[in-house]
């Protein structure tokens, strides 16, 4: 049933193919926003949208497929410019894609870590090229996807990369941290949320065990609305506020984040 607070509202969704990316992507439509779905390829996306149609009786024009590999920051920038030209005004960016990451040290054709490219630049240089079309009326937000796991992580300022000393479950606590920390950028109105241990692909980082992606997507979407009051920032564990890691919080980091990513993505800082 269509809700005033979501009907007529655009949002971009990454990551939409699967987990709790497509049950926020089903939940939005659901409730009447047109969905952007991303997925890592044209047939990812298409199927996601397909399988959305025929099964939660969403209609067609409610959704658009969307595609772009994040580790191809190419395809990262065609993907907003496309955005930018269809949908120049944009009410919420749901930063939501993310790869547990490997075993073995991996790098991208761009020349970064895979996690911390996929998880964390991608997004980066998305939000900031979609920046217009979020900025275009009052109002406009950024959501990250983020995890508890940030509280573990340290940026690696002088090797990013980890090629020295690399352990997955440090790449993508770093990853998680510099998506979160990145939410205090002043630049767009963000928030972070921990949407709780899910029973995704992500879930063996976590545990054995966790609840469904559609509980999960249920926090992330709460954080869409418009009537829910958010602070530029604020990081959540599923409903509730709490205070996210020291360094999310600390205004340097953030510039040194952003000084750091702008090198990383190949942008001239602004």
């Amino acid at each position: 049933m269509p809700d005033s607070t979501h009907s007529s509202r655009t949002v971009l969704v990454t990551g939409a193919t699967s987990g709790i990316g497509y049950e926020t992507a089903r939940q939005l439509a659901e409730r009447g926003a047109t969905v952007l779905l991303h997925g890592r390829t044209a047939e990812d996306a298409r199927a996601a949208t397909d399988a959305l149609i025929a099964t939660a009786g969403i209609t067609g024009d409610q959704l658009r497929p969307y595609a772009a590999d994040f580790a191809r920051l190419d395809e990262v920038e065609t993907l907003a410019r496309k955005v930018v030209t269809e949908h120049p005004h944009l009410d919420v960016l749901v930063n939501n894609a993310g790869i547990a990451a490997p075993e073995r040290h991996t790098v991208t054709a761009d020349g970064n870590e895979i996690a911390f490219q996929v998880n964390f630049l991608a997004h980066y240089l998305l939000t900031c090229l979609l920046e217009p079309a979020l900025t275009s009326d009052p109002g406009g937000r950024v959501v990250n996807v983020s995890s508890a796991l940030h509280r573990t992580g340290s940026i690696h300022w002088s090797d990013p990369n980890r090629t020295r000393r690399y352990s997955r479950l440090a790449a993508y606590a770093q990853s998680q941290l510099a998506l979160t920390v990145f939410a205090a950028d002043p630049r767009v109105t963000a928030v972070s949320v921990h949407p709780g241990v899910c029973d995704t692909a992500m879930l063996p980082l976590y545990s054995h065990e966790g609840m469904s992606p559609a509980e999960g997507a249920a926090h992330v979407i709460r954080l869409c609305d418009p009537a829910v009051e958010t602070v530029n920032g604020a990081y959540y564990d599923r409903d509730a506020r709490i205070e996210p890691a020291l360094a999310a919080t600390e205004d340097r980091t953030v510039k040194r984040l952003n000084k750091l990513a702008d090198l990383l993505v190949g942008r001239s800082a602004a």
